[in-house]
């Protein structure tokens, strides 16, 4: 799924990205190979922010991306992601790893023109869709990628649990 995600959200070298839902750091980790490699000037390298809700998990993963070498290129911040992170707005990609009712208004509103968002949009328990987004010259287009099953995006713009 991580590769799935990585592959629809058209990741290149320079990317800013946000990622939702920090989890371990993994994710972010893989983003990061591709958006800041170690073989390109660091000048020209990408950023991955990563927003965690659970302080616990947060703690985690930057625990976990200071170890692997990433802390460099990747910020985690402990939040509300459904919110986005509008202090380093606006974003080229976007990637959410939870289920949201609907695509949240601050992501769309967070996301470059011509960037990409990939999101789990549908149920709190199990089918979802996995939706790519792009905006285009104020246009919002939609794209089904398949059925997917993820744990519910909480927060302002998530579910109420």
């Amino acid at each position: 799924m991580v590769c799935i995600m990585n592959e629809a959200l058209e990741l290149e070298a320079g990317h800013k990205v946000l990622e939702v839902g920090a989890g371990s750091g993994w994710h972010a980790s893989t983003i990061a190979e591709i958006v800041a490699p170690t073989d390109i000037p660091k000048e020209k390298w990408g950023h991955v922010y990563t927003v965690e809700i659970i302080p616990g998990l947060a703690e985690f993963a930057r625990k976990n991306v200071e170890k692997a070498g990433y802390g460099d290129r990747i910020t985690i911040i402990c939040g509300d992601g459904s919110m986005g992170y509008p202090e380093k707005a606006p974003y080229d990609r976007i990637l959410v790893t939870a289920a949201a009712p609907d695509v949240p208004k601050p992501l769309i509103e967070q996301l470059r023109n011509g960037g990409i968002l990939v999101i789990p949009v549908g149920g709190i328990q199990f089918y979802q869709t996995l939706v790519r987004v792009r905006k285009r010259d104020g246009k919002i287009l939609e794209e089904n990628l398949g059925g997917v099953a993820f744990v519910p995006l909480t927060g302002k713009h998530g579910y109420k649990l």
